[in-house]
C-alpha cells in the first residue's frame, strides 16, 4: 500500500530573493518515491529585511538571536497565509532557515528561523536545522539537495542547481557525489545592485559586455577550485575572495557582468570534464539562474551536455521541494543526509523536530 504525505517546504537562498513556500504530495509505493508540486510561490523579503539578513553577520549575538525568532514568527505567519489561501493542512513543515554562518572547518554553520516559532504559529510538526548535524560529524554541510536528485530525479545523470551558489550532483558507481562549485546569483546579483536593480533580468547586461581576460583569469585562479570534493561555500568566502575581484571599477558593470558568466562556464566544464560527462547525457539544470538566458545560452554554447531546463514550477521551487522532502525523511527516521557528498564520517538522519 502506497504511503503519502504532504509537505510545505520553506526555502531562503543566500540571494536574498525571499522565502519559497512549496507545498508538495509525497508518495512511497514498491520501495520508489514520487512527487507532485501542488502549490508553490516566493515571498519577496521587504527592503529592511533584505538589509537585515545582509549585515547580520556583522550584528551583535542579541541582534543574530532576534533576528533569528523574528524570521521563525515571520514564516509561521506565511505557512498560515499560505495554507488559508490555498486550503491546504499538510501532514509536515520542513525550513532550511537562512544561512549566516558557513564555516564547516571549525564545524561551525547557521541557519536561522526559529522552528519552535513555526510549529508553534502554524500548529504542524516542523523540521529544521539540517546540517548541524553533519558538520559535527566533520561534514561539509552541504549541499543537502543530493539525496532528493538521487530519490526524486534519478532520470537525470546530472543535476545542476543555479542558486546564490551552483551546486551539482552525479551518481558515480554506487555513491552520489556532489559539490558546491562556484557562486552565481551571489555575484550576478551583487553587480546588478550595483546599477539600482535586483538582479540582471534574462542576463541582459551580461550579453551587453565583453569578458575581461585578467578578471576571468584571477576568478579561476582562486584557491578554492583546485580543492578536491566534496567542498562547500558561504558567504563569508564570497564576501572575503570573490567579491573584491568583482568590485573594480576600472571595469565597467556590463564586463563585469559578463566576465562571472564566462567564469561560471569555465567552472561547470571543469567540472563535467572530470566527472566524465558524455555530449549524450541530460543535465537538469534549476535554479534561479536557469531564468538568467545569456548564461544558458552560454552553457549550451560551451559545455558539450544537453541541458534539460523544466517548467517554471521546478526551476524555481525545486530546492523547497526537496528540504520538504528531507523534512520528511527526517519524521521517518530515515537517512537523508549523504557521507559520500558532504564528506562526513558517516551518513545520517538530519534535523531538528518542533512537535506544537
Amino acid at each position: 500500500m502506497a504511503e503519502k504525505y504532504g509537505v510545505i517546504g520553506l526555502m531562503s537562498g543566500t540571494s536574498l530573493d525571499g522565502i519559497d513556500l512549496a507545498y508538495t504530495r509525497f508518495e512511497y509505493h514498491r520501495k520508489k518515491w514520487n512527487f507532485r508540486l501542488h502549490e508553490a510561490e516566493t515571498v519577496s523579503y521587504p527592503k529592511a529585511w533584505r538589509r537585515r539578513l545582509s549585515t547580520l553577520h556583522e550584528a551583535s549575538a542579541l541582534d543574530y538571536a532576534t533576528a533569528s525568532n523574528d524570521l521563525g514568527h515571520l514564516s509561521g505567519r506565511l505557512v498560515n497565509r499560505f495554507m488559508l489561501r490555498h486550503k491546504i493542512r499538510p501532514d509536515l513543515i520542513s525550513s532550511h532557515g537562512h544561512t549566516i554562518f558557513h564555516q564547516p572547518e571549525k564545524k561551525l554553520t547557521t541557519q536561522i528561523g526559529n522552528g519552535a516559532a513555526i510549529a508553534a504559529i502554524t500548529g504542524i510538526p516542523t523540521v529544521c536545522d539540517f546540517r548541524t548535524g553533519d558538520v559535527a560529524k566533520n561534514g561539509q554541510g552541504a549541499p543537502l539537495v543530493p539525496v532528493g536528485d538521487m530519490l526524486l530525479f534519478s532520470e537525470y545523470p546530472f543535476c545542476l542547481n543555479l542558486g546564490g551558489i551552483a551546486n551539482i550532483s552525479f551518481q558515480e558507481g554506487r555513491q552520489r557525489i556532489a559539490s558546491d562549485i562556484v557562486p552565481v546569483n551571489m555575484g550576478l546579483n551583487f553587480l546588478a545592485t550595483l546599477h539600482g536593480k535586483a538582479y540582471d533580468a534574462g542576463g541582459r547586461m551580461a550579453a551587453k559586455g565583453t569578458v575581461d581576460k585578467n578578471l576571468l583569469s584571477k576568478l579561476n585562479s582562486l584557491p578554492f577550485y583546485r580543492k578536491p570534493f566534496p567542498k562547500s561555500l558561504g558567504l563569508e568566502w564570497f564576501n572575503g575572495s570573490f567579491k573584491p575581484l568583482i568590485s573594480d571599477k576600472k571595469i565597467s558593470l556590463p564586463d563585469r557582468h559578463a566576465t562571472v558568466v564566462a567564469h561560471i562556464v569555465d567552472q561547470l566544464h571543469a567540472v563535467l570534464k572530470k566527472a566524465g560527462s558524455h555530449h549524450r547525457d541530460k543535465m537538469l539544470v534549476t535554479g534561479g539562474g536557469a531564468f538568467h538566458h545569456f548564461l544558458v545560452s552560454e552553457m549550451k554554447k560551451k559545455l558539450g551536455i544537453g541541458l534539460m531546463i523544466p517548467g517554471p514550477e521546478i526551476i524555481g521551487f525545486k530546492e523547497a521541494i526537496i528540504f520538504g522532502f528531507l523534512g520528511l525523511l527526517r519524521w521517518r527516521n530515515e537517512t537523508n543526509v549523504l557521507a559520500s557528498v558532504t564528506g562526513a564520517d558517516k551518513n545520517s538522519c538530519s534535523g531538528a523536530v518542533y512537535l506544537p
